[in-house]
């Protein structure tokens, strides 16, 4: 059974690891940011917590599956995540801070099952990709559009 402390430990990382990857969508001033990602991620943490601590008192009175209300929340973010995406003439918006809520709930449930060194490690990479592959693909992205016009321009 896991103890008191162990469940505020792992809702501690909870708020530390979500904040920061709802830091940076704050920062780049998504709706979705610090306060959304921690509580999408706390909530994610306590109904793991909660499904294995059922899971313990009632597993030699009935059968129980720990993983079906852990499915609930991968159900229930779907619905979260479908508000942030935003459709204008511009073009779709929101689909990568519905991502990163889909991956914070992902990361709460892992966080509740104990997989604190993978969380962490989880937390960099979703760092990495949210930082760093913005400007790669901006780079690339310039590059292939200037190729492209200079192949028109050969064409032509």
């Amino acid at each position: 059974m896991i103890t008191d402390n162990e469940m505020m430990f792992r809702l501690t990382a909870a708020v530390i690891l979500s904040g920061l990857i709802g830091l940076e969508r704050e920062w780049r001033r998504h709706e979705a940011g610090l306060r959304t990602h921690i509580l999408v991620c706390i909530g994610s943490t306590l109904i793991m917590l909660t499904s294995i601590h059922f899971f313990d008192i009632y597993k030699t009175q009935a059968s129980v599956d720990p993983t079906r209300i852990a499915a609930g929340v991968v159900t229930g973010i779907g619905f979260l995540g479908a508000g942030a995406i935003l459709r204008s003439p511009q073009g779709i918006r929101g689909l990568t801070t519905a991502s990163s809520l889909w991956v914070v709930s992902a990361l709460g449930l892992s966080i509740g099952c104990g997989f604190i060194k993978t969380s962490i490690f989880v937390t960099f990479l979703v760092l990495v990709v949210l930082l760093f592959l913005r400007k790669f693909e901006y780079l690339l992205l310039k590059k292939g559009v200037e190729n492209g016009a200079q192949g028109q321009e050969e064409r032509g």
